[in-house]
């Protein structure tokens, strides 16, 4: 007796599967649109640049992105490499509130990892995946000028001044550009930038309408010891309060003053993502839901 069922069909399977996929494109179209033709920073580090899967599913979103005319910027950070690097020529790395302490010795091997090592390699990948990518520096132009952050810091930067030009002729021709955080000191000397506060302010001055952090956090947590604190939404006041309250890591602090600063300057919205999650950046630009947290001037609805 028939039950009324065909028998299994590869064809019609991979039909539905088709139509899955159609599906979230469809759902994906008015986030495109609304993003087409403008610029997104985006902060590359943590796991995502160490992880083989989570390098080839960054570059794929790049290239995604890039492919439905919007444009991304990538500004690279490299701490473990530069540590591990500092380690083969027995110079032990010193933090000091979650900036890397950079003498003489140690910005030598800032310089030449960034630009010799790490830059070059997040180029190859994203060109390996379909994008024009192409490698700069803080250097390069004088994209980024800087003064001494503290004197304790050493060759540690403060950014006084962005040449965008150069970054915006890459990307009018087509370019992905990726940035080394690097700068010229007012005194000529190469500074050592901390990546998220070089992308915050490459994000302020390019007039980028998202700014993003990958991260190896879900997001930001109104309590570090609790899971269930994560926030969804903040507007930048209430992150300055939340700054300013102490409960906040040290090493998340260049970063959140990045994300205030940029929102104070014009970015519309930053957002801290989970890196070590594949597909973070299409999940948050093309979906309703997001993830991570979400930095804007006010409320949104």
């Amino acid at each position: 007796m028939s039950t009324g069922h065909s028998s299994p069909n590869v064809s019609k399977t991979r039909i539905a599967n088709s139509m899955g996929k159609a599906k979230i494109f469809s759902e994906a179209m008015p986030f495109i649109k609304s993003f087409r033709d403008t610029i997104v920073v985006i902060k590359y580090g943590g796991s995502a640049m160490v992880d083989e899967d989570l390098r080839d599913t960054f570059a794929d979103d790049v290239a995604m992105l890039h492919f439905v005319g919007i444009k991304p910027v990538i500004v690279h950070g490299g701490g473990p490499h530069i540590s591990r690097a500092m380690g083969q020529q027995g110079i032990e790395p010193q933090w000091m509130d979650g900036l890397r302490v950079t003498d003489e010795e140690t910005i030598r091997v800032v310089q030449t990892t960034l630009t010799g090592e790490i830059n070059p390699d997040i180029v190859r990948l994203i060109n390996a995946h379909g994008s024009v990518a192409i490698g700069v520096n803080g250097l390069d132009a004088n994209l980024f000028v800087a003064r001494p952050r503290d004197p304790k810091l050493g060759f540690v930067g403060e950014v006084t001044e962005v040449n965008p030009g150069l970054i915006s002729g890459l990307i009018d021709q087509g370019y992905v550009p990726v940035v080394a955080p690097l700068a010229r000191g007012e005194d000529g000397r190469p500074y050592n930038l901390n990546a998220d506060t070089a992308a915050g302010a490459l994000a302020e001055a390019l007039g980028a309408k998202k700014l993003v952090y990958l991260t190896d956090v879900e997001g930001l947590y109104r309590d570090l010891g609790d899971e269930d604190s994560l926030i969804a939404r903040i507007i930048a006041p209430d992150l300055r309060t939340l700054v300013g309250s102490g409960s906040v890591s040290s090493g998340m602090l260049p970063k959140l003053e990045s994300c205030i600063h940029a929102i104070e300057a014009g970015v519309e919205r930053v957002h801290i993502l989970d890196g070590r999650v594949q597909h973070a950046l299409l999940l948050e630009i093309f979906t309703p839901e997001g993830i991570g947290t979400m930095i804007t001037r006010e409320v949104v609805p």
